[in-house]
């Protein structure tokens, strides 16, 4: 698997917002990262982070790369069913992979191996190759098949994130709730930020 790049992809579950600011951090760190997003995810993403993306991939990497004003080999978008991805095999695919945000049926599809789609594919190959994968869930309330589904993936390795941000910063804004879960992501992905300070001494001077 190819280190030093993440797999991002944006399924339909509400928080687009928190994949947009993750994707803003992951370039400035100069990650390469793979997007891909659902039909659904699209939708979400013009509803609550205003950006209308445009229909084909190519467009939808060129708009991205002129918004976050990046070079282009940092950003590739590829399309749902886009088979011949390096994503959809193990020797090219990068070894980590955020699924933010992440809806209960995305979680569903990939505790069952489905891959249906190139973001369950994705998934399935981080897992079948001992990368790392992490999902975002944005869901509540949590049924017995969700609870199941989320232990069995945790078992494989996976990491599960729900959208929980904390209040001990005294968040006075939404930004400051949607950097408290992002920090946390790019913690796990081990990748420096400066969004939220460290519990201890950085934490006692806020």
């Amino acid at each position: 698997m190819v280190q030093n790049e993440v797999t991002l992809a944006f399924s339909g579950a509400s928080g687009a917002i928190y994949g947009w600011k993750l994707l803003e951090k992951l370039v400035a760190a100069k990650r390469k990262v793979s997007i891909v997003m659902s039909p659904a995810g699209a939708m979400v993403f013009k509803d609550e982070v205003d950006k209308d993306l445009p229909g084909s991939t190519i467009r939808m990497t060129e708009y991205i790369v002129k918004k976050l004003d990046v070079a282009s080999e940092f950003i590739k978008v590829y399309g749902k069913d886009d088979w011949y991805s390096p994503l959809a095999s193990g020797s090219g695919a990068p070894s980590q992979m955020v699924v933010c945000p992440c809806s209960a049926g995305c979680l569903s599809a990939i505790a069952l191996g489905a891959s249906n789609n190139l973001l369950e594919r994705a998934a399935d190959v981080v897992l079948k190759e001992r990368g790392q994968l992490i999902l975002l869930l944005r869901e509540m309330p949590l049924s017995s098949i969700h609870l199941q589904h989320m232990l069995s993936l945790s078992q494989m390795g996976t990491v599960i994130m729900p959208a929980s941000p904390g209040f001990y910063l005294n968040p006075k804004k939404i930004e400051d709730l949607v950097d408290f879960v992002v920090a946390r992501i790019l913690d796990q992905l081990h990748i420096t930020h400066d969004l939220t300070p460290k519990w201890g001494v950085e934490l006692s001077k806020v």
